[in-house]
């Protein structure tokens, strides 16, 4: 009895190992992330160099986000059999190339080859696996747990564009690619190294709970992958995304660009980036706690109605007063977006396949990210004014709350498979 009580003592002074891998899924999405939104910083460094229009230079983006999001329907399935510490390492030594073979490029196809695969690909390789570990670790916690993962992606934002425009200013446009690439590859695949994904290994259930709590808690079966995406709630919640993406990440590569148009100084204009990094780090940090209490499934369309409201906001702006506001208010409904989506896949699909179910969703995200911002590049190109696009953007995202608002109604995957 003595021994046992002991050994209950020992478990619950044990760290919980799952916050580690949190830890390190928030060090990955930091870096994988904060280099791919550093590119707004070298635009006008890359336009002047190879003497490209806003509408090309943009695509070098849109083909980051297309890989990063759409190879996870890969990468995610890979995870779920393989581990996503394999996943998530070799994604971190592919952004650290892509960077390092970006700042040699003679051409701007050369730009597409360096940044577009080399970080597409990287953050396309470890991000549906990094966060897919992350889901099997908690059930009580999970959109908190979701929310501190990817707030890495905050921080990122917030701090690697700042970073990046200080190292062109102090070594060029070149060496601050090398430079970054090197900080990315070696604390990328540092963090990888503590990514684990089932918590039995560890000696514990979700949540830190006890192993025999869980094996006598009622068996709750996962959806498999063919069956998931041929159901009513994968289908909605795709097509949400799928619209929302035109329009979210128009801003990470024309906002800065948009300021000095505006008569913005540029070292005022990168800080706009920082400031979405700031409302989506309060965003995924302190919103998937209230997720948790609220209803995780109307938590998302509270999601994509706030950057409906934000991105019309940015339509009208015009002073860097009012893009700060719309940069901080963007960031907290984008933050909460991306922290949630994860946690409501698992909350109706289940655990097992979670990466790669993750990773088909996501290929609605790598749509949207190809065509959004490259089109509004294009579209200033054509009209020299950015207010089409945005407003476009702005209402994609109502559209998204409604679909998402039906989607609430049909039945829960897992809950089917419950009840057989």
């Amino acid at each position: 009895m003595r021994n046992a009580v002991m050994h209950a003592g020992y478990q619950r002074a044990k760290p919980f190992y799952g916050w580690y891998v949190v830890a390190a899924a928030f060090v990955v999405t930091l870096i994988g992330f904060g280099s791919a939104y550093t590119f707004s910083s070298f635009v006008e460094s890359l336009q002047r160099e190879f003497g490209a229009s806003r509408g090309s230079v943009s695509l070098v983006f849109s083909f980051a986000g297309f890989l990063y999001f759409g190879l996870g329907v890969i990468s995610g399935p890979l995870a779920d059999r393989w581990g996503a510490r394999r996943l998530a390492g070799l994604g971190m030594a592919l952004v650290g190339l892509g960077m390092v073979l970006a700042g040699q490029a003679q051409t701007i196809l050369q730009v597409y080859a360096a940044y577009s695969i080399g970080i597409g690909a990287g953050v396309g390789c470890a991000y549906v696996p990094t966060l897919g570990a992350v889901q099997r670790w908690f059930v009580r916690r999970r959109g908190f747990a979701s929310g501190l993962a990817v707030s890495g992606i905050g921080v990122g934002t917030l701090v690697m564009p700042p970073l990046a425009t200080w190292l062109i200013t102090s070594l060029g446009w070149r060496d601050a690619y090398v430079v970054l690439g090197v900080v990315a590859a070696g604390a990328g695949i540092g963090a990888s190294l503590l990514i684990a994904d089932d918590p039995r290994r560890h000696g514990t259930g979700p949540d830190g709970d006890p192993l025999d709590t869980v094996s006598g808690a009622p068996l709750r079966q996962d959806v498999a992958i063919r069956a998931a995406v041929r159901s009513a709630r994968f289908t909605g919640l795709y097509a949400a995304c799928l619209i929302s993406a035109f329009g979210v990440f128009v801003p990470f590569v024309h906002l800065v660009p948009f300021a000095v148009d505006h008569q913005v100084a540029p070292t005022l204009a990168v800080l706009l980036l920082g400031m979405i990094g700031v409302g989506s780090t309060a965003g995924r940090f302190f919103l998937g706690g209230i997720a948790d209490r609220v209803g995780r499934d109307a938590f998302l369309v509270a999601m994509y109605l706030g950057m409906a409201v934000s991105l019309a906001i940015w339509a009208i702006a015009g002073t860097f007063w009012s893009l700060t506001a719309f940069a901080l208010l963007f960031g907290l409904f984008y933050g909460g977006w991306v922290a949630i989506l994860p946690a409501v896949v698992t909350d109706h699909f289940g655990g097992r396949n979670v990466g790669g179910i993750i990773g088909i969703l996501y290929t609605s995200v790598a749509v949207g990210t190809l065509l959004g911002p490259s089109a509004a590049g294009f579209a200033y190109d054509i009209s020299h004014s950015y207010f089409i696009p945005v407003a476009i953007s702005a209402a994609a995202n109502l559209v998204a709350a409604l679909i998402a608002m039906a989607t609430m109604r049909t039945a829960s995957p897992i809950a089917s498979v419950a009840q057989r």
